[in-house]
């Protein structure tokens, strides 16, 4: 029996590991288009290889899987986080999970867990082609199994000769970027980072909460990241102009007024620019007191009257500015999009149009936020596709 795998990234490699540990006798090809295979696993979390999550402080999948959340969740009583980890250990891996809950190699180097792939691959005889694009079922004829896993495509043409097969696509459009800020006074403030921000896409429901970066153009960091992601077929939709108000301290607005006026008794003659009694950057202090107090370099904290406090405060938690577009992540871009989930059984990724024809990674219209959950993901359905194939190949 022979099994074709297209593409050569995380979920085809994950695949093909599996699919030859399951059934040695299965003879595998694995083809890229490109001259390099798992190049997204080698730029993945800035190099050092973000591969899952410990899913810690998620209550719920859709928190961090805005499309295939539900999908997901059936597929993870087969193969999860916690399965990821233990297949890692169990083949020369070791990991580690950091304070934010993210999962990486022990080494921090994404090559370790590029390495290994290779190796496995070598050890158990599947064939790699690179520099071998496919682009029709037809030339893999010769095979009994076919699996897709050529990632996301940013163009809807890439994915026309699966179309012509029957799928439905859901239109591919970016996820995961960092936001263009209109207003320039912020950029002034590049570097500087919120540690407990959320923002929200003003007149939806969109809405995200962390660490956020500013940067010479804009927002960027987990925050910025996850907002894009959430709300990606949105802002697609409005061309990205929308406003985005930030809350900097993730605090409610009267217990804001309560830490205001405390400082106000405790330090009423320093500068209220100088002084800040909240845990914001002292930069990003200094911008938002400019924009909320009169005569905000000499002012003192009993200077302070009642509509002043309210309108800082207000700044603070309800800070208002206008995304203008959107700058890729060019590390590690990821799009929403591509096959549309009713287009497979739910159960093994098997293509409802064409038998023994299978999906596995972001070829699927399955994208998560930043954070190890779109590896998992590819992990997830590449180990399903393996047993659903050597299942059939035991029947």
């Amino acid at each position: 029996m022979k099994t074709a795998i297209v593409g050569g990234g995380a979920a085809g490699f994950f695949l093909a590991i599996n699919l030859k540990e399951m059934c040695p006798s299965m003879d595998i090809t694995i083809f890229e288009k490109s001259q390099r295979v798992l190049r997204k696993v080698e730029l993945s979390g800035g190099g050092r290889c973000n591969c899952t999550n410990s899913f810690a402080e998620i209550s719920s999948l859709q928190q961090v899987y805005p499309r295939g959340h539900r999908l997901l969740k059936r597929l993870f009583m087969t193969f999860n986080h916690l399965d990821t980890y233990k297949w890692f250990e169990q083949h020369g891996v070791e990991l580690v999970t950091q304070p934010d809950q993210c999962v990486f190699p022990k080494d921090q180097d994404s090559h370790v867990i590029i390495n290994s792939f290779l190796q496995e691959a070598h050890k158990s005889g599947i064939h790699i082609k690179t520099l071998y694009p496919i682009d029709s079922l037809d030339s893999l004829s010769e095979f009994d199994f076919i699996a897709i896993t050529t990632g996301g495509s940013p163009r809807r043409s890439s994915l026309q000769w699966l179309e012509k097969e029957g799928h439905c696509i859901e239109e591919p459009v970016p996820s995961l970027f960092t936001l263009k800020i209109l207003e320039q006074s912020i950029h002034t403030l590049m570097g500087t980072v919120a540690e407990q921000a959320s923002l929200h896409v003003v007149g939806t429901k969109y809405k995200s909460s962390g660490p956020l970066l500013i940067t010479h153009w804009g927002f960027s960091g987990p925050a910025a990241l996850k907002l894009s992601s959430h709300a990606a077929r949105w802002l697609n939709q409005n061309k990205y102009n929308a406003q985005v108000s930030i809350n900097w301290l993730s605090m409610p607005l009267d217990q804001v007024i309560e830490d205001i006026n405390i400082a106000l008794c405790k330090n009423p003659d320093k500068l209220i620019i100088k002084y800040s009694p909240l845990n914001l950057p002292t930069r990003l202090w200094a911008h938002l007191v400019g924009k909320a107090v009169n005569n905000p370099n000499t002012k003192r904290w009993r200077e302070l009257g009642r509509k002043e406090l309210n309108r800082l405060a207000n700044q603070l938690t309800n800070d208002i500015y206008t995304i203008s577009g959107k700058a890729s992540n060019k590390a590690e871009f990821v799009t929403c999009g591509g096959i549309a989930l009713n287009q497979v059984n739910s159960q093994t990724l098997e293509s409802i149009h064409r038998q023994n024809l299978y999906f596995a990674g972001e070829i699927l219209d399955i994208d998560g936020v930043t954070g190890g959950f779109n590896l998992q993901a590819a992990w997830t359905t590449a180990y399903i596709v393996a047993k659903a194939i050597n299942q059939k190949c035991n029947m």
